[in-house]
């Protein structure tokens, strides 16, 4: 059996090597300047190895309203999430299509736009439309009045991979993954997007999962998150131990999406599966408020949402959980589709009230969190 096939039908690789790379680095120093942030830089590289499939840059105006306002690209294929590089007034001015932009991190030469379009573009349409929402308490909506009043479209070339990137052991290309899975024989593999650390209900719902494929693939974003979100570092600890006491190591893979999150609920869960369907995976996890924040999204919108797209364009099957908890008559854990009992019975805690026992070093119950996890983010917490 083939793999799956990268969204598009072609896995898009960007990064120049050789004498390409050589000439274009050459040219960089005469050409205009341009600082990236953060969410940038990750975009670039997820379009470069080919995790944004089949984005070969970043998007012209045509892709951007049509995914703005239909959820799919101009070509007719799924995509949730503009993907698309800002500028101010006084930069984009002068540039004229077909002209080449050197793009920094900081000091750091990471690549080459190569100008097709510039364009304006309305900021409150893309947060009404995108992220639902104009208030800029969402962080997805205040990092997009943040931008510049002008989208630069076009494709791109990596010249250098972003300096010092995290977890560079867990941090494999989609080509990467894609190879892992094969030599594990894997077909069938379940991709699980979390920017949290796991607890007994994230771990009930992949087991379930894992009961129906052949593989496992943990894939924590650790791109650009929210200030008060668990740093990617005491995550990665989290996960790890994780998989080596709870899970069977032939059966999971861990790896790093290196993506940033844009809290964009239903639409960003469909993103999350794309992205997931680029790197090799056949099966995506969909639990409760996916890439939700606040009180922004419906608890199931991120479900509801695929009813929206051709399953055969979208290419990857999503795997749809309800809330699951711990219940005291069942004596398991369970989900409201499989526990007839008073939500009285059910082991159900808040974020504010998980926080306020681990900040004061004590441990939450053991049908909510496995000891091992919650000890290292008392550690983390009492470190602060």
């Amino acid at each position: 059996m083939e793999t799956i096939s990268a969204h598009g039908g072609r896995l898009i690789n960007r990064e120049m090597t050789g004498v390409e790379r050589e000439t274009l680095l050459e040219k960089t120093p005469a050409l205009p300047k341009l600082n990236l942030r953060p969410r940038e830089v990750s975009d670039l590289e997820m379009i470069a190895n080919g995790a944004f499939s089949p984005l070969e840059g970043f998007m012209c105006e045509d892709d951007y309203i049509s995914v703005r306002g239909n959820k799919h690209l101009a070509s007719g294929l799924p995509w949730t999430i503009p993907v698309t590089l800002s500028t101010t007034d006084d930069f984009a001015e002068p540039l004229k299509e077909g002209d080449d932009i050197a793009l920094y991190a900081d000091e750091h030469i990471l690549g080459v736009l190569h100008l097709q379009q510039k364009y304006r573009y309305d900021k409150q349409r893309e947060a009404e439309r995108v992220y639902l929402t104009e208030e800029t308490a969402h962080p997805g909506v205040a990092a997009l009045y943040e931008q510049g009043d002008w989208l630069l479209g076009g494709k791109i070339s990596l010249l250098n991979r972003p300096k010092n990137p995290a977890f560079p052991t867990f941090r494999l290309d989609p080509s990467q993954t894609r190879e892992a899975f094969k030599k594990k024989g894997w077909h069938r593999v379940v991709a699980f997007q979390t920017r949290n650390p796991i607890h007994r209900a994230h771990e009930y719902i992949i087991k379930c999962a894992l009961e129906t494929v052949d593989g496992l693939l943990l894939h924590p974003l650790v791109g650009e998150t929210k200030s008060d979100d668990i740093p990617a570092d005491v995550r990665m600890q989290c996960y790890q131990v994780m998989l080596e006491n709870y899970f069977p190591t032939n059966r999971t893979f861990l790896a790093v999406n290196p993506a940033a999150m844009r809290y964009a609920g239903p639409r960003e869960a469909v993103f999350h599966a794309i992205i997931r369907k680029n790197y090799g995976c056949t099966h995506f996890i969909v639990g409760r408020d996916h890439a939700g924040v606040g009180n922004y999204y419906g608890t199931y919108d991120a479900h509801y949402i695929f009813n929206e797209f051709d399953p055969e364009l979208l290419g990857i099957t999503p795997m749809f959980f309800d809330h699951s908890f711990y219940c005291k008559v069942c004596d398991a854990m369970a989900s409201n589709k499989t526990c007839p009992h008073d939500s009285s019975q059910h082991v159900t805690l808040s974020g504010t009230k998980v926080r306020e026992l681990l900040s004061s070093g004590q441990m939450p119950p053991k049908e909510f969190s496995r000891p091992e996890v919650a000890q290292i983010l008392i550690d983390s917490m009492l470190k602060k």
